[in-house]
Parts: structure tokens; sequence; C-alpha cells
């Protein structure tokens, strides 16, 4: 059985954040009963090492990079998660931006 909410993660330098929150607003994610837009935003520290072939937003190939970040928490429904992913990607600067989907199993919304 596929379930009815998702969570996403997204890590996104601080200067997107913006872009970002208003392609997920775009895709109705974060709608929890009669309101909207509704996520949470944690400050982290990302590191990465660029290969060879990639085109790092930041950092150099072969050197372990590191950058302070926003990790943006949403729920969206799963049925919406693609698209809605799709939408975010647009709005992201990475080359590989680091979107994880989470299944909720059980969630206060039903």
């Amino acid at each position: 059985m596929e379930p009815k909410y998702c969570k996403l993660e997204i890590f996104v330098p601080e200067d997107f954040f913006e872009p970002v929150r208003q392609a997920l607003a775009a895709a109705d994610a974060g709608h929890i009963g009669r309101y909207d837009q509704c996520l949470s935003v944690s400050r982290v520290t990302g590191y990465w090492r660029p290969l060879e072939g990639t085109h790092p937003f930041l950092g150099a190939v072969g050197e372990l990079c590191r950058a302070d970040e926003l990790k943006i928490e949403i729920c969206c429904l799963f049925s919406q998660a693609k698209r809605t992913i799709e939408l975010v990607k647009q709005a992201h600067p990475y080359e590989e931006p680091v979107i994880n989907l989470i299944p909720l199993l059980a969630t206060g919304l039903d």
C-alpha cells in the first residue's frame, strides 16, 4: 500500500532558500489542513568532494568542500512527490541536489 504522505528533506545554500521555498509553494507542498507553506528549516554543515567530470556550484574538483547549508523539511502528498521534486530541482543551484523522500506510515494529518 502506498503511503498518503511523505516528508522531503532538501539541503540548499541559504541564498537559494527563497527560490526553493517558492517552488515548494507552487507544488502545494506543506499543505496541512487549513494551513499552507508549512515547513521547518535547520542550519547544517554539508561536506562533499567533487569528482572528475563534475561542475560543482561550490568547491573544486578533487578537494573536500564544506559549506553552511539549510535543511528544509516539508510534508507533501506522496502522489505529488515526483512533481514537487522536479520543481525543486529547477530552483536548486546544485548539480546533484540532495533531496530525500521519506514515506510516512503515519502522521497527525489524517
